[in-house]
């Protein structure tokens, strides 16, 4: 089955048709087969994460990738004697705080503006004015916005004072280069639908060995049990606690394949960057602004502002674009009204370039030319 539209947003995305393909074949959970399957992904992931490679594990996790934002946060988190630092500046930053209303961990929360990326000085600030905080947790890539957190540099201040760092890479692992063990990351989060360009279905998390091995008894769910899925996964070659999506594991490995065919992360964040540079220009052209200023704008999503014209909406605007081939996204931002367009994926220039034609069309024929 063909897709009838190119995905254009932050993840479920589009995938290649050998990852679809890759589904296609049954697997048993309690399979050796399929177990050295997962460990290969397992091993994969670290690699791919660093340099370090014996210092660090990774942990495979069932449900979406909040799924895993919350095993991560229940687990990592002592259940008495620990607060976490949150830095926030969109919806993913404000999940996290949500989560850790829930999960009761304290928290000390670091604001800025849904357009503005977070400042390390001030995250530095606040570890040097409380000692009480033991963790600090930061969205490299706020999707919300498409802004990018200066993540490498907040891990850098948390270390400083001695701090365990979790980083939510959910919408950058994979796209942007990144090595945990150079920035300072204990735990990294993202999810198997994002830039490796796999299908929805498991999160993982990469996690330095010697900080997880702290996290024994500390979660606060069975099932979102982090550190208890890492040890069955250990003891048991790369079996799952509960039933694991197998089909998606498969098409996830296929993914990992032809990230390293196209040459690796430096390669796929070559390709996002000319994407979203590609866009921006274009839509400029026709009329467009991007709501983030270019030296904050990661490469994976762009927001852009609704035009000045009344007779612009959104869902007509969403509606003609689906018809023509493409699915962008709505806005998130709180305050703006705003449309994104996601520029990952099994997603190319020409791709852009067809876009841009078919906005440019859509304009044209508008009621109301708004540019």
């Amino acid at each position: 089955m063909k897709n009838d539209y190119l995905l254009l947003t932050p993840g479920p995305l589009s995938t290649s048709e050998t990852v679809r393909k890759a589904m296609l074949q049954d697997w048993c959970t309690w399979d050796a087969d399929y177990n050295q399957l997962v460990q290969k992904v397992r091993e994969r992931l670290v690699t791919l994460s660093t340099r370090e490679t014996d210092s660090y594990t990774s942990v495979l996790m069932q449900g979406s990738g909040s799924f895993t934002v919350e095993s991560v946060l229940g687990t990592v988190m002592p259940k008495t004697g620990g607060k976490l630092l949150v830095c926030t500046n969109g919806a993913y930053g404000d999940r996290i705080v949500k989560m850790c209303e829930v999960l009761g961990i304290e928290t000390v929360v670091v604001e800025e503006e849904e357009h503005m990326a977070i400042d390390p000085s001030t995250v530095e600030a606040h570890l040097g004015n409380d000692p009480t905080i033991s963790h600090v947790v930061v969205v490299h890539c706020e999707t919300t916005t498409g802004i990018l957190n200066p993540a490498q540099e907040i891990c850098a201040a948390a270390k400083r004072y001695g701090k365990t760092t979790i980083v939510d890479a959910m919408s950058s692992f994979g796209g942007i280069p990144m090595d945990v063990h150079d920035w300072g990351i204990d735990f990294l989060i993202s999810s198997a639908n994002k830039c490796i360009q796999g299908v929805p279905g498991f999160g993982f998390c990469i996690a330095k060995k010697k900080e997880l091995e702290k996290c024994k008894d500390n979660a606060r769910s069975l099932s979102l049990d982090m550190y208890s899925q890492y040890e069955t996964m250990e003891n048991n070659s790369g079996k799952w606690r509960y039933t694991s999506p197998t089909h998606v594991v498969r098409a996830f490995y296929q993914a990992l394949l032809e990230l390293e065919e196209e040459g690796g992360v430096q390669a796929r964040h070559r390709r996002y960057i000319q994407n979203q540079q590609l866009l921006v220009q274009g839509m400029e052209k026709l009329g467009f602004s991007a709501h983030i200023k270019e030296e904050q704008q990661s490469p994976i999503i762009t927001s852009f502002l609704f035009p000045d014209d009344p007779t612009f909406t959104f869902q007509e605007f969403y509606q003609t674009l689906k018809k023509k081939g493409f699915v962008i996204y709505p806005g998130k931002i709180s305050e703006i009204n705003t449309f994104r367009i996601g520029n990952i994926g099994e997603v190319y220039p020409k791709d852009m370039e067809r876009l841009l034609d078919v906005i440019q069309e859509t304009c044209s024929n508008w009621e109301h030319t708004f540019v």
